[in-house]
């Protein structure tokens, strides 16, 4: 049996027999019969093998098919997951535009519609900003000189480098973020040249990627950062599908989809806008772009003449620009005055610290909401130290003088003193100003009686307003927590009539409370003047003008200006200069009675009175300590008889008799002709303590202030 075993497996693989060796002798027929059992159970078992391994192979077969399918299923559930296919540009190309073009160099940067810290370089094609004394943290912002009403235009920047200062250390106020920023969008005529400063005059869209109007922000694109080109497509045609729109593209690719331009704005004519802070941008207004857009778009500065609204950068009559310096009282109607000027004169920039505040709101710096102490000086409580240290504010005087802009300068305090006025001109002394002093004191006009009077109306309806919508809102909360209870309540009944196999109730048709409470926000706020208010000339502000500090070491020196000082021009806006003065010259006197002199000092009386008077005194305790020891008070009254006899000598009388008793608890004392000596010999203050010679020195030291205070105040 192993013979036959054996011959079956390769002839090679023989265990212990080597190729082409004899086999062995033929087997007996017992063997060959056991032989054919052994064969016949390895073919068995061989057969039960191969069916194993086939079955084996179709389980195998059938995962590899079912895994096929599940791959097939996943690949069919991620591309019905995938974005669908983003639609394609619906820009089509600029056609041929036959009408009038604007004049080349008309589209510009507007030099009279910028902020101070705007500086434009190589023709304008370059704006830097300013970097330093704490102009690193306020925006800088410009029009251009056309603003577009019809059509589809673009333009660009680029930004060129990015600026980056090392902060000085030690202030506790936040920084606004990101440190360097562009802005591109559109803005009406005469609104802020800070976009996105929660106004609804303005629409932009940021390097960060933002989209911004109002107090609503959005992100819309990916960040734009150095060597980048931005253009802004301005689409205002009608006729197009993406009518009313604004898109950024960078390098030449689209950045964002096309974002409406808010309701609001459409319908008036939009001026692009640039906003930036710590970068270089150069800008193209056309008519050839720094980078292509996929499709042809007409520029700027190529844009049809009937589509775009040309603002001229206005030019003194004279060849001058002007400075006006309003003089006027604390809290009789100075800063209001001031508003209504330039709101008849918006090509006026106002220098001042209200202003800087103003302007580092909107550039994103945060302090509190209480700007105390004065309307004239409020507090710089950034928590920065080049805001706080009034940097901005010196830097602003060496700007201004040089800028091509008319100017108003409304320091309260220091329009009324001749010294400052002197030194405000002097920055002011080259010959394109005009230097004019508008003087505002007396009973004003009608017309700002009626301004007046018109902003405390408006004061009382916003008031009114905010009332009424904290109390809707509060209303509202409470309705919707109310509906909240209800409808738990009524899952937990249906949820109990479910379980006990009732129906469910027929649900009742209830009001519609938010439309009513809707309908009543709707109606129109009615407020009226009382019979005070309406006879008010000025209106009471939040803060006043000028501290009672401040107010008491300068009001004497109160003063008109004159030509004298170096203005150029002085006008009287309320009442001729004679009644100005008298009544300047009242206030003062009036303030007199009731004002402290903050800065008054002893003069030189005092101190020689009192110098004379620490003598004195010294002389007298050194006496009142001789008295009280019995051997010094011998020497003492000895020494007194003997000036006395000598005195008596002298005059040819006889020696003097003894001393008579004197009653010190008795004593008058306002009887007495000399202190040292009450009689006896005996001084009148021999029996003071610590406490007396305090008290007496500081009776005569308010003595000396109350006669001093005539002669040092010298009025």
């Amino acid at each position: 049996s192993s013979a036959i075993w054996l011959k079956h497996l390769p002839t090679p693989t023989i265990i212990g027999l080597k190729a082409n060796s004899p086999l062995p002798e033929a087997m007996s027929a017992e063997e060959e019969k056991e032989d054919a059992e052994m064969q016949g159970k390895t073919e068995a078992k061989t057969e039960e093998a191969e069916e194993s391994a086939e079955a084996k192979k179709d389980v195998a077969d059938g995962k590899e098919e079912e895994k096929e399918e599940q791959d097939d299923e996943e690949a069919k559930e991620s591309a019905e997951k995938k974005e669908p296919e983003k639609p394609k540009e619906q820009e089509a190309d600029a056609a041929d535009d036959a009408r009038a073009k604007v004049s080349p160099g008309a589209v510009d940067i507007n030099s009279a519609d910028a902020t101070l810290n705007v500086m434009p370089t190589a023709g304008n094609k370059l704006l830097m900003p300013l970097t330093e004394g704490g102009f690193q943290h306020l925006l800088a912002g410009f029009r251009t000189t056309a603003g577009i009403k019809s059509g589809r235009y673009m333009f660009e920047v680029k930004i060129v480098e990015t600026h980056n200062r090392n902060e000085q250390q030690g202030g506790q106020g936040r920084v606004p973020m990101p440190r360097q920023l562009v802005r591109l969008g559109l803005s009406t005529a005469g609104s802020s040249l800070i976009l996105a400063d929660g106004g609804s005059n303005c629409v932009s869209i940021d390097s960060e990627g933002f989209f911004v109007f109002e107090k609503a922000r959005r992100k819309v694109s990916q960040k734009c950062g150095r060597n980048v080109t931005m253009a802004l497509l301005v689409n205002m045609d009608e006729a197009s599908p993406n009518a009313n729109t604004i898109s950024i593209f960078k390098d030449g690719v689209r950045a964002c989809e096309p974002q409406a331009i808010p309701e609001k704005l459409r319908g008036k004519t939009l001026f692009p806008t640039i906003t930036y802070k710590n970068v270089t941008l150069q800008v193209n207004f056309g008519p050839i772009p720094l980078k292509e857009l996929p499709f042809k778009c007409n520029m700027l500065a190529s844009a049809a003449a009937a589509d775009v609204e040309l603002a001229e950068v206005p030019k003194p009559s004279d060849g001058k620009y002007e400075v006006v310096f309003p003089v006027g009282l604390p809290d009789q109607g100075y800063f209001d005055w001031v508003d209504s000027f330039l709101e008849k004169n918006p090509g006026y920039v106002e220098l001042s610290d209200r202003k800087i505040l103003e302007w580092a709101s909107k550039s994103g710096l945060w302090r509190p909401k209480n700007q105390g102490p004065s309307n004239d000086k409020p507090d710089m409580k950034f928590g920065i130290r080049e805001m706080d240290d009034m940097s901005v504010k010196r830097l602003l005087s060496n700007i201004a003088p040089v800028a091509c802009q008319n100017f108003i300068v409304p320091e309260l305090r220091a329009n009324l003193l001749a010294h400052e006025r002197k030194d405000a001109l002097s920055k002011f002394a080259l010959p394109n100003f005009k230097k004019t002093a508008a003087v505002i004191m007396g009973e004003p006009t009608a017309e700002y009686k009626a301004k007046v009077k018109d902003i405390i109306l408006a004061e009382k309806k916003n008031k009114v307003e905010l009332e009424r919508k904290k109390k809707a809102a509060e209303e509202e909360r409470k309705r919707v927590l109310e509906e909240k209870k209800k409808k738990a309540e009524e899952a937990r009944k249906a949820a109990k009539r479910k379980r006990d196999g009732e129906e469910e109730e027929a649900k009742e048709d209830e009001p519609d409370e938010a439309k009513e409470e809707a309908k009543a926000e709707d109606e129109e706020v009615v407020v009226q003047l009382t019979d005070e208010e309406k006879d008010l000339t000025h209106r009471k502000m939040a803060n006043p003008d000028m501290t009672e500090s401040v107010l008491a070491k300068s009001y004497a020196d109160f003063s008109l200006p004159s030509k004298e000082e170096g203005f150029d021009d002085i006008t009287y806006h309320w009442q001729p200069e004679g009644d100005v003065a008298k009544l300047l010259k009242d206030w003062v006197f009036a303030k007199k009675l009731t004002q402290r002199v903050e800065d008054l000092k002893p003069g030189d009386s005092f101190k020689e009175s009192w110098s004379q008077w620490q003598k004195s005194i010294q002389e007298w305790r050194k006496l009142a300590s001789e008295w009280k020891d019995p051997n010094k008070r011998k020497a003492l009254l000895a020494k007194r008889a003997e000036a006395k006899k000598k005195e008596a000598e002298e005059k040819g009388d006889e020696a003097p008799k003894e001393d008579p008793e004197v009653d010190v608890d008795d004593l008058d004392v306002f009887s007495v002709d000399n202190v040292s000596d009450i009689g006896n010999g005996e001084p009148l203050f021999a029996n003071f303590v610590y406490e007396d010679w305090f008290l007496l020195s500081t009776r005569y030291e308010i003595h000396l202030l109350l006669h001093s205070f005539k002669k040092d105040l010298n009025d």
